[in-house]
């Protein structure tokens, strides 16, 4: 594993070998928009309901398609006029007059994949090597979403990553919502790699501020909740919260988007099987994951260096920090990987 010195940012090389999010699927329309993923432009849009996505530049003079319009089935660029097909083709050149012929060369940079998952537009700009997150909850009708609103935010998908894993933070980053200082020791925990993505597991005492029981003094205010994180390479996580004194679970799914050295976007939902079908109960539990990340991003956004180090001997590991020290192997994996040729 060549990983000495070696420190993963926002547009390493290696990360266009993976899958990453790029809009939420109610984002997308039948009109072109843009996006940004490891440095470069994209322009999405909708072609017979299907997702399409390339470079967001026109071969002619290289204006932004994203300023363009959809007319059917076609895009045409706000520029001169240019029209491409769903396959990227230029199918016309409004200045050459009817019938002229196209010159080969006239057609758009696809990217190598792009689809649609819970409630997720993702996209590959080359072949894959990891396969793409599933969140089994997402099609359970027991469960209902609450989507948070993106956020953009000055910070390394990587630390990003390696935040949302960490178990040690919690009684001082969460102090204002769920943070309990009974929380502080972190007990052992194991954790199980199976290929590109990794589980780890542990139970632990929290403030559940959300439990109505806690006001009606059914309950006391420190409960205990069972944690099962995931992650599959590179930035698709899941946390399952199974509430042991309130009953009921949340799944929290966290989608990074690396857009460029200094920026990332933001997606998180909610999927919840305990608030019986009340529509303000899921707000209120929105508005206090917003929370949640507001207070991990006033960290987050600090930082000097927005990389995450892959090599085990830049930073001083615990024990308490296995889920995050296996992210950092796994990306180290990712990285030698698509580095292999071929």
């Amino acid at each position: 594993m060549a990983t000495t010195g070696l420190l993963l940012n926002n547009t390493h090389p290696a990360l266009r070998r993976c899958w990453h999010p790029v809009a939420r699927s109610n984002e997308v329309s039948s009109e072109p928009t843009r996006a940004l993923l490891l440095g470069e432009a994209l322009v999405l849009y909708r072609s017979r309901g299907e997702v399409v996505c390339f470079a967001d530049r026109c071969p002619h003079r290289r204006a932004p398609l994203s300023l363009g319009s959809c007319d059917g089935e076609i895009l045409q660029c706000a520029y001169h006029g240019w029209r491409f097909g769903a396959d990227g083709l230029c199918v016309e050149i409004p200045a050459l007059g009817p019938d002229a012929p196209v010159p080969s060369r006239a057609r758009l940079a696809p990217v190598a994949a792009v689809t649609e998952r819970s409630g997720m537009v993702f996209v590959a700009p080359e072949p894959p090597i990891a396969p793409l997150g599933h969140i089994e909850e997402c099609g359970d009708p027991s469960f209902e979403a609450g989507e948070l609103p993106p956020m953009r935010a000055r910070a390394s998908a990587g630390l990003l990553a390696d935040n949302f894993l960490d178990m040690a933070h919690f009684p001082f980053v969460h102090r204002g919502t769920f943070g309990a200082d009974e929380a502080a020791e972190v007990p052992r925990y194991e954790v199980e790699r199976d290929g590109w993505s990794f589980v780890a597991r542990r139970e632990h005492p929290f403030a559940n501020r959300e439990d109505p029981g806690v006001a009606a003094g059914i309950r006391p205010l420190v409960q205990s909740r069972r944690l099962t994180y995931r992650l599959d390479a590179p930035f698709h996580l899941q946390l399952r919260i199974d509430f042991v004194e309130a009953g009921g679970t949340n799944v929290i799914g966290f989608f990074l988007q690396p857009e460029t050295d200094q920026s990332c976007r933001i997606y998180t939902t909610l999927w919840r099987n305990d608030l019986g079908g009340h529509p303000e109960a899921l707000a209120a539990a929105v508005k206090f994951e917003v929370e949640v990340l507001e207070e991990d991003l006033r960290v987050q956004e600090a930082f000097d260096d927005l990389v995450l180090p892959l090599d085990q001997t830049m930073e001083i590991h615990t024990r308490s920090d296995r889920s995050t020290l296996e992210l950092r192997r796994l990306l180290a994996d990712l990285v030698d990987a698509a580095a292999e040729p071929g």
